[in-house]
């Protein structure tokens, strides 16, 4: 059985961007001035159930500040709120404005790494949302990759234009383009960059980092968050967004059927999601909406149909983490090796052609 890598096109998945930080502040009155005690919050505000559908809320104080949490229940008196550590009792006069979102939004259980390797984040403890659901919230993060010879897919990372695809999607190939598919208001947009670097990549992972240049300062892009390739299940529902043979927003679905499937010296998932020419680079997501896997390859046999295979996120997230390791070279397009110069074979007085 031979195995081929796929074409290219890419998809860049839809990621909700992270709530800013925010500080916890004890309520103060008018012009400053501290206010009463807030009344300690009653058992029948706290020790109902919570139900699945609770909000995340921001209340803002009239002091300026602002307070983050689980919105517990709304009083005529007061807000209860749910801090994770505490529950806190919010006077009504103290308050300014109340706003929630639901609560399957990415951007409250975010985690983005720190330091010099921060460039991608996770969304740990996200509900699980059907496949509908799903494209619906990750979509917009799919991109679709072409350059001169091909077509393939890949997703957004990091909101200043950072995108993961396939090496072989773009090897070789210094005339790429990326195109975002963005719900207006009647109608699905299309969004093409040209102006693309290569800023990292690796032939033996077959992985790519890339960056769009002429973002404009005004645009936001949604990101996807990188789940736990470690903890998918055989038998777990996953499912991709591609442009297989050039067919944009493509959706198919399926389940793990190996985690660690080995593969000329490599581990790959094993899935029987469809993976077809195009999909090369795209993601692979849990339920959770977290990007698990990087679709690259399916055995090119005729009948032979719900064999993909896609590359770990736990490879991905070391591949980001070292990105610098893995940096691209302009004199060295095609892989991240470098090659001795054949011997030359010259002609002697005593030899028709002999190596010197």
């Amino acid at each position: 059985m031979t195995f081929r890598k796929l074409p290219a096109l890419i998809l860049a998945t839809l990621a909700i961007s992270a709530l800013q930080p925010f500080s916890v502040c004890a309520p103060v009155g008018p012009e400053g001035a501290p206010s009463e005690p807030a009344p300690a919050p009653r058992v029948a505000d706290v020790a109902q159930p919570r139900s699945s559908a609770f909000s995340l809320g921001r209340v803002r104080l009239k002091n300026g500040s602002a307070i983050q949490g689980d919105i517990i229940a709304e009083r005529a008196d007061r807000v209860i709120v749910d801090l994770g550590f505490d529950v806190v009792a919010i006077p009504r006069d103290d308050i300014d404005s109340v706003t929630t979102e639901a609560a399957d939004d990415f951007s409250d259980n975010t985690e983005t790494e720190t330091g010099d390797s921060a460039l991608f984040r996770t969304a740990p403890n996200q509900p699980a949302l059907t496949v509908k659901e799903n494209v619906s919230r990750v979509g917009e993060a799919v991109v679709q990759i072409r350059t001169p010879t091909g077509l393939g897919s890949g997703f957004i990372i990091d909101p200043a234009g950072y995108i993961v695809t396939n090496q072989h999607v773009i090897a070789g190939e210094y005339n790429i383009s990326v195109t975002l598919f963005r719900s207006g208001r009647n109608e699905l947009e299309k969004v093409v960059y040209h102006k693309i670097r290569i800023v990292a990549l690796d032939p033996r992972l077959d992985l790519a980092l890339l960056k769009i240049e002429d973002l404009p300062a005004a645009v936001t892009l949604p990101t996807l968050p990188l789940g736990d390739s470690n903890t998918l299940n055989e038998g777990q529902t996953v499912f991709a967004i591609g442009s297989p043979l050039g067919l944009d927003r493509t959706v198919s679905q399926g389940i793990v059927s190996s985690r660690n499937r080995p593969l000329g010296g490599q581990l790959y998932i094993q899935t029987t999601t469809q993976i077809n020419p195009g999909n090369s680079g795209g993601p692979l997501f849990n339920l959770q909406g977290e990007v698990v896997g990087v679709n690259n390859m399916k055995p090119m046999i005729t009948g032979v149909e719900g064999l993909g295979f896609s590359i770990p996120a736990a490879v991905l997230k070391n591949f980001l983490r070292n990105r610098d390791a893995y940096a691209f070279d302009a004199r060295n397009p095609n892989s991240g090796y470098r090659y001795l110069e054949p011997p030359r074979i010259l002609k002697t007085s005593g030899t028709a052609n002999s190596e010197q």
